[in-house]
């Protein structure tokens, strides 16, 4: 078997180098989503990370991420699974993984692509700028925040306002469980739990807005790549609805100003939420990562 290890903060920097490369598969290859969701293990396997994942009661093998010949860490990754009696579910697979799994497995995998895990990736300029007509009621909702607002400010999510973050989040979480006690929204909260824990060992950025005296809006992303900033949670009063685009415009154009290499904010997937959907889609993505999995169909396990 692979000798899979728990990941924790101090895998960031040596983990990190490699899932940078497998960035063009989503926000599922992020460090900080590997350590702050589900119970991940990872191992090394030639010049390849290979995880092992625990997730919303599925089991999974992300695909590799690295460089060079990936047929070994494969063959690797079925023998792993069928050494623990277990189906080979392989996640992560966009178009360019689906040909190499059929070329080296012709007709060994069968593949399911899901549009609720879909990311939405967007041009950081588009968000920070908000130009054109297609971004025109995008505009009115800060114009109109800032003008019922006037006091309104933003700072960074650092030591200082961290309390203030975090008991609004309890807060929001709270209302939300409240509305619906048979929703999963403490598997969120948990993840968010351990983003606080280790805000600065996960190298995190984030915004919180206040208004009124108080914090209404905040907002936590991650490196991808060089290229890509991953936004990991984003939260807003209820009471403040229109204070999601201005903590949205404020995030693009604090990551485009403190770092100009970075092209994209890739703002993840909406779960299949309709409400959701709709509100990602009106942010117009430059692209989604379409992201398939692939069940291994051997004879093993028919």
């Amino acid at each position: 078997m692979i000798d899979f290890q728990p990941i924790t903060p101090a895998h960031r920097e040596e983990y990190s180098a490699y899932l940078s490369q497998a960035a063009h598969r989503g926000c599922g290859f992020s460090f900080a989503n590997q350590y702050m969701w589900g119970h991940q293990r990872a191992a090394v396997v030639g010049a390849h990370l290979v995880m092992f994942s625990h997730f919303s009661g599925h089991t999974m093998y992300p695909f590799p991420a690295g460089e060079g010949d990936v047929k070994p860490v494969l063959d690797a990754i079925l023998a792993d699974a069928r050494e623990r009696g277990i189906p080979c579910r392989i996640s992560g697979v966009t178009a360019r993984e689906r040909e190499l799994l059929e070329g080296y497995y012709p007709g060994a995998f069968r593949y399911h692509c899901d549009r609720d895990n879909y990311d939405y990736v967007y041009d950081i300029n588009d968000l920070a700028d908000l130009k054109g007509k297609k971004f025109q009621p995008k505009r009115n909702h800060v114009n109109r925040f800032l003008t019922d607002h006037p006091d309104a400010y933003i700072l960074p999510l650092d030591e200082v306002t961290m309390a203030d973050c975090m008991a609004f989040t309890d807060r929001w979480f709270r209302l939300r469980q409240e509305e619906d006690p048979e929703s999963d929204y403490y598997i969120e909260q948990r993840a968010l739990s351990r983003a606080y824990e280790n805000y600065r060992a996960l190298e995190l950025e984030g915004l919180v807005l206040y208004a009124d005296g108080r914090l209404v809006a905040m907002t936590i992303g991650s490196f991808l790549s060089e290229e890509m900033v991953d936004v990991h949670f984003e939260k807003a009063d209820p009471d403040y609805a229109t204070a999601y685009a201005v903590i949205n415009r404020a995030f693009a154009r604090y990551i485009r100003e403190t770092y100009p290499r970075v092209k994209y904010l890739d703002r993840e997937e909406d779960m299949g939420s309709p409400g959701l959907r709709k509100a990602k889609l009106s942010y117009q993505p430059h692209h989604l990562v379409e992201k398939c999995w692939a069940h291994y169909a051997g004879e093993e396990f028919v």
